[in-house]
């Protein structure tokens, strides 16, 4: 069994998944592992904030965002493309995203709430929504 086909199933079988179970597959920009502090240093929260470039803008927009309730969600590199990518269980489907680059922060002050200066959230683009992925398993 190869490294990929091993890691792949390995995944498989930690995220309680089965060959049928739908994946939700995005792609974004960046992606960002936010470590959130109060003003005394405590870890409130840690969060994994998903951005797209904008042209128009010349900035990166915050598309969605999640908590980091575990270590698999951590970004990893991979090594055939450079691209950096994360997977977790939402509900009954996997979702996937992969940025072409990622950063780690740590911060006093929350960005995905002052992105909201920039682009409320009823404007962002989001995931793709569960519904298509269970939909597309179905046909």
């Amino acid at each position: 069994m190869s490294g990929v086909t091993f890691s792949v199933a390995a995944l498989w079988m930690i995220l309680g998944a089965s060959p049928s179970t739908p994946v939700v597959q995005d792609q974004v920009d960046l992606i960002e592992v936010n470590h959130y502090y109060d003003s005394q240093g405590r870890l409130i929260f840690d969060q994994v904030i998903f951005y797209e470039w904008s042209q128009s803008d010349a900035r990166f927009h915050v598309t969605a965002w999640r908590l980091l309730k575990s270590s698999w969600q951590v970004p990893r590199k991979r090594w055939s493309d450079g691209a950096y990518t994360t997977t977790w269980r939402d509900g009954d489907v996997l979702r996937s995203v992969v940025g072409k680059n990622m950063r780690e922060t740590w911060t006093q002050h929350d960005p995905e709430l002052v992105e909201r200066d920039y682009l409320p959230r009823e404007y962002r683009r989001g995931l793709t929504p569960k519904i298509e992925a269970v939909a597309h398993t179905e046909n």
